[in-house]
């Protein structure tokens, strides 16, 4: 299934003229697309899908969403492997 995830900008910075940040989703951080939401600003969550943000939500909307995903088990892409194979 593909879904949109909310993450919390953290850091915004320019990439080959692309806009890019630094998003933290529940401590796993990633690089993202920002161009299709320009005037995000550190601090606020974005649903992003597939590398790249498509819409700035609030952070209540964010939490609950997160929370939402988290309970179905829809956030396996987040799951970093360590090099022994531990999640």
């Amino acid at each position: 299934m593909c879904l949109g995830i909310p993450g919390k900008v953290v850091e915004i910075y320019q990439e080959h003229d692309l806009l890019m940040g630094k998003i933290d989703f529940g401590g796993v951080f990633k690089r993202v697309c920002l161009e299709c939401t320009p005037l995000v600003q550190p601090g606020e969550y974005v649903i992003v899908h597939v590398g790249f943000s498509l819409q700035v939500i609030d952070e209540i909307e964010a939490v609950q969403v997160f929370a939402f995903l988290r309970e179905m088990q829809e956030l396996q892409e987040l799951e970093v492997e360590e090099p022994d194979g531990t999640l």
